[in-house]
């Protein structure tokens, strides 16, 4: 009873279970970092995602509920497709959380990239443990062009601008995949620049007000393309896609 008396406010029992098993000799440390912001996702080590356990560190972006959300969208979407053999590219892949979801729901090639090899890392380990075959590239798409023609292209890319406030906690994760020059737009710009063929699908994150910016950038490329903002669970805009007939 002791231990659960010091317990921070914003820690759940199950978590502060969890810490207090991984590090019943220095509970005083991790009780600082808690106060100063730091995520408990990474003290523990993983989070629970679409089903799945993934392991998180900081090399990579903690999975959030409105991603779980999107990879539903897309589950859903690649339905229409099961009986087509497609190829698949997450570009951003992070901690590889939505290539890895899709893939075990999806009988598909998947391929993801990143700029960092250190997420790369966790990516592929992360795959391992789930048990799907993905083909994992390190590429700066900002420099780089894509390798391949893709069926379906997903991609949650950095869309923070820099001026933009945040909360103080995300000081603690990979700032390359949180911030974006052009008011959070540059990926979004690039990607479809260096997308040559027609893909079925090409699915965003976003944030809740870049909608309208990118749907223009899209009907540019892709004119004929249906082209869709949608919602998250909270009533926020925070997906478009983009779908080729």
């Amino acid at each position: 009873m002791e231990v659960i008396k010091i317990k921070p406010d914003n820690i759940t029992d199950v978590d502060w279970k969890i810490l207090n098993e991984l590090y019943p000799n220095n509970l005083k440390e991790i009780i600082k970092k808690l106060e100063s912001k730091y995520p408990v996702q990474y003290l523990i080590g993983n989070v629970e995602f679409c089903d799945s356990i993934i392991e998180v560190n900081e090399n990579v972006l903690i999975p959030r509920f409105e991603t779980e959300y999107f990879v539903e969208k897309i589950n859903k979407k690649l339905k229409i497709f099961s009986q087509n053999t497609l190829k698949i590219l997450d570009i951003g892949t992070g901690s590889g959380c939505i290539i890895i979801s899709l893939a075990k729901k999806n009988n598909q090639y998947f391929e993801a990239i990143d700029i960092s090899f250190s997420a790369l890392e966790v990516a592929k380990k992360n795959a391992i443990n789930n048990n799907v075959n993905i083909f994992f590239k390190e590429k700066n798409i900002l420099k780089e062009e894509l390798d391949n023609d893709f069926d379906i292209i997903i991609s949650n890319p950095p869309y923070v601008d820099f001026n933009e406030p945040v909360d103080i906690a995300i000081k603690y994760e990979p700032q390359n995949a949180i911030f974006a020059n052009k008011g959070g737009l540059e990926f979004y710009e690039r990607i479809l620049k260096i997308i040559k063929n027609k893909p079925k699908i090409i699915a965003f994150e976003i944030g809740m007000n870049q909608g309208k910016e990118i749907e223009k950038m899209a009907k540019e490329k892709f004119p004929e393309a249906t082209i869709s903002i949608e919602k998250d669970l909270t009533s926020k805009n925070r997906y478009i896609f983009i779908e080729n007939s």
